[in-house]
């Protein structure tokens, strides 16, 4: 893997959609004073038809002109800050992949062309989630300008990037961290009522584990304020109410439990089809 770049990648595709993403990727661009590169994917599924005739070059041209144009359009969206149109003639997801090798961040609309009002997130923001190198941004809902940066943490190794991801995406924008641990009775083998269980103590216990997960990162982030919550809840469902008033909601691509090659654990998920603001999935590091 080669070096980082100083960029932010945004996949556009012409849908309202998209350009709702570069209008987000532009401000978290701007806040950063990183690049911003605008990418296409003019996928021709290899010059030629389904009945195997070539491909004429009025078709190349069409595309190259309507790319153009969606790709201005794109730029337009991002207002003052500087872009780099690119329109490479490769299939979106791949080319996408390939990008967040390098990229700080790659950010997708919730749903692509053609997507309907209320649609759930389209393929290629789940499959670029699932395996981008960097954290992937799907940009959904209404969110609050002013409200938290939300993260979920399980103390799984996901969970960890996640939490460094949260508090670094919060001291960007100067606000509260809500760092969500979320537990279920099903975590102790109990989904029915046990009388015999000691709740009170359970709580301390999950208290006191988030409480070691935040510790060493808010000796690093002083300025960052961090509220703890400890919920008797499946993560997804708490995680998808605080998304109504949070601004970003941080979480790892696969939980604690989750199955090695499992595409995308089932809270990220939840959250990039429903969440009610911007979702920024974060994978765990290779090296």
């Amino acid at each position: 893997m080669g070096g980082v770049a100083d960029e932010i990648v945004v996949g556009v595709d012409g849908s309202a959609a998209a350009l709702d993403a570069v209008r987000w990727a532009a401000g978290e661009a701007a806040l950063r004073k990183l690049a911003l590169r605008l990418v296409y994917a003019a996928d021709v599924t290899g010059g030629r038809f389904d009945g195997g005739l070539p491909v004429p070059q009025s078709f190349f041209d069409e595309l190259q002109r309507a790319g153009q144009q969606l790709l201005a359009d794109a730029a337009a969206v991002a207002g003052e800050v500087p872009v780099t149109p690119e329109m490479p003639l490769e299939p979106a997801v791949p080319l996408l992949l390939e990008c967040s090798r390098t990229a700080r961040m790659v950010v997708l609309g919730s749903s692509g062309r053609g997507g309907f009002t209320g649609m759930l997130a389209g393929s290629t923001a789940v499959s670029v989630s699932a395996h981008a190198s960097c954290p992937v941004a799907v940009v959904r809902g209404r969110p609050d300008a002013a409200g938290p940066v939300v993260v979920g943490v399980d103390g799984s190794p996901t969970s960890e990037e996640a939490l460094k991801v949260a508090f670094d995406e919060a001291a960007w924008r100067e606000v509260p961290l809500v760092a969500i641990h979320a537990w279920s009775d099903a975590d102790y083998g109990v989904p029915l009522p046990a009388p015999d269980l000691d709740w009170a103590e359970v709580e301390r216990e999950q208290q006191r584990l988030l409480a070691e997960r935040l510790a060493g990162r808010q000796e690093r982030y002083p300025d960052v304020r961090v509220e703890r919550v400890v919920v008797r809840d499946r993560p997804r469902d708490e995680l998808l109410a605080r998304s109504r008033d949070a601004q970003l909601v941080v979480v790892g691509s696969r939980g604690r439990g989750g199955f090695r090659g499992l595409v995308l654990g089932s809270t990220s998920q939840a959250l990039i089809h429903h969440a009610d603001c911007p979702v920024l999935v974060v994978r765990p590091q290779t090296g």
